[in-house]
This record gives C-alpha cells, structure tokens and sequence, in this order.
C-alpha cells in the first residue's frame, strides 16, 4: 500500500508540471501571436484542439484520476477498527508529567523555559538533555533544579528526545512532555492538551493559527504553506475514504506534545536502529517530529493536534531552518521520508 500511495504522489507532481508547463507555453503562444490568428481565423484554437500532445495529456491525466479513485476505494475501511481507532475514555486519574528539554548552547533560555515548566501543575520533573553544550547552559540548569544528562559530543536533536524518552519510563511519572529551548512554546498550553489525553494516547501541537501567534516568528509565509502541505501528505498517506484519515494535521514540525506513559512504552523501540541505541535518523535531518508522529498512527496511536500559542524565537536557530535555502532542504528531505516510509 506504501508503495502505491508513493507512486500515487509522485506521479501526481510530474502531471502536475506536465498540465502546467502544457498551459503556459500555450499561453505565451497566444499572447505573441493567438489575436492575430483569432482575427485571421481559428488556427490557434484549431492547434490546440488537434493537438496529439494535449490528447496524451487528457489521457494521463485521467488515467491518474481513475488510478486515485480505485485508490481511495480500497482505502474505505483503512485503519477503521472500533476497538483501536474510535472513541475511547480512559482518563488519567493522578497526572504526573516529565518534561523533556533538549538543549545545546541555550543559557540565554534555560532558566525562564525551566521556570515555565515547573510553574505549571501536576510537572513532577524537568530533564535537560544536554548536546555537549559550550556555554553555561548546564550549570544554569542545575542551579533551577532540573535533572541534567550531558553527552559528551553532539549527536542532534533526535538523540537527546531518544535519551530523555528512556529517562522518562525509569520515573514514577504518566505523562511525557516534549519541547524546546528557545521559548518559542509556552507551558501553559499544558492546560489545553492535557485534557485530550482522556481520549487519546499523544496531543501534538500545531502553530498554524494566526491569532495565537507573535508577530515576526518564523512562520513565514514559505514555512506556513510548506509545513500545511507536508502535514497533509502525512493525513493522505494514512487516508481512509470513510472518515479522511485516521488523524488530522496542520503542522508537521511541532515538537511540543504531550503522551502517555504506556504508549510511550509501545513504541520506544521504534526510535533506534537493531542491536545499537542510535536514532533510525540522521543527527541532522530535523525529522524527529515527523518521525514521531507517523511511528504513532502506524501503530494505532490516537492523535489529536491542538492549536497553541507560538512565539518568536530567543536566540539563533541551531538547525538554521530559519534560512530559506535550509528551509528548502528540509522541505525536499521530509517529502522524501514521508512518501518513502
């Protein structure tokens, strides 16, 4: 089935460039020379009418429309069980949350993100996961009380979330909070995603709303139609035709989010290569989030994305996604996993 929906999405973008290459060069034709032939007579419209490229187009392009269609059909019951994909009430009686924070060269934002965090009910523990930072960054954490795992070099982002992830299911704690260190998030939009855990096993948050957002964060207008299009491309990879899909995204990239314990446990194993404690990622491809999120709906995790507050970043950006030729080269590499996967 992957790879039928893989072939379906790439297919889709080269007809795509075929059906609009096809409309612009007739476009230009008519704009340098298809009045003149309007007045002269119907030869312009004749050539495209007769045209044998336009017939191979049409017939492609409804080929694909044909081959989606039986597509979708045999998505109608896909990830439809009663049992692991419906409503369900389980709440957390006595929540106990773990907080993760991954951090390199943060000392600018360790202590107010820390302070966020501990501030906010039911947080039992904080746990700075620090990549062999060169600043202050472990000492103001220790100074705030968090719990402080060093790493003697740098191995990415994935692997501190990895680390902590291991930490959390050796505490007495039910719930684990992922978030990051440049004050982008703030804790209190705990108070909104913690409810739905009553009803699902992971909340993630999304960014994507205009009125929760500062001005000048890095939602761009790139980044915001970018992240939107390749959020639904993960909710049409897992598309059923009953109910459009098992979970609905607007935001791919969003690392706060909340889960419990015992689906943590589920799916851990997931996260490392066979016979090692390395991510199944590279330290550097930033595709943790996403990642995370298809390894849940893959294994019949409930999920549901709640808009939070989003504001601008304190400090530079480690991965220089800001950038928009690196913007760009996540882009094309979370296309890429998300269809290959």
């Amino acid at each position: 089935m992957g790879l039928i929906y893989s072939v379906i999405v790439v297919s889709f973008i080269i007809i795509l460039f075929i059906n609009l290459g096809w409309g612009i060069s007739n476009l230009y034709v008519f704009i340098v020379d298809g009045i003149q032939t309007l007045v002269v007579g119907s030869t312009f419209i004749e050539n495209i009418f007769l045209s044998v490229y336009l017939k191979w187009i049409l017939l492609i392009d409804a080929l694909w429309i044909i081959s989606a269609l039986i597509f979708a059909y045999t998505r109608k019951f896909y990830m439809t069980d009663p049992q692991l994909h419906y409503l369900s009430v389980n709440p957390i009686i006595d929540p106990k949350i773990f907080v993760i924070i991954p951090t390199y060269n943060e000392e600018e934002n360790v202590e107010s993100v820390i302070q966020d965090y501990k501030n906010q009910k039911f947080v039992e523990e904080v746990i700075i996961v620090d990549n062999h930072s060169s600043d202050r960054t472990v000492e103001l954490s220790k100074s705030c009380g968090a719990t402080v795992v060093t790493k003697d070099e740098n191995k990415g982002f994935a692997d501190s979330c990895i680390i902590g992830m291991q930490e959390s299911l050796k505490s007495n704690s039910n719930i684990v909070v992922f978030t990051e260190c440049d004050r982008t998030y703030s804790a209190n939009d705990l108070e909104k995603m913690l409810p739905y855990l009553d009803n699902c096993h992971m909340v993630i948050g999304t960014r994507q709303r205009q009125v929760l957002s500062e001005e000048k964060t890095q939602n761009s207008m790139f980044f915001v139609w970018g992240n939107y299009l390749l959020a639904k491309l993960i909710q049409l990879k897992y598309f059923s035709l009953l109910h459009l899909g098992v979970v609905e995204l607007t935001d791919v990239g969003c690392m706060h989010r909340c889960i419990r314990k015992e689906s943590l446990e589920k799916i851990i194993e997931k996260f490392i290569k066979k016979n090692s404690n390395e991510p199944v990622i590279t330290p550097n491809s930033g595709l943790f989030a996403i990642l995370m999120t298809m390894i849940g709906i893959e294994n019949n995790l409930k999920i549901v994305e709640v808009p939070i507050t989003f504001k601008r970043r304190v400090g530079r950006s480690k991965t220089r996604s800001d950038k928009k030729p690196r913007a760009i080269q996540y882009g094309l590499t979370f296309f890429r996993f998300i269809i290959s996967r």
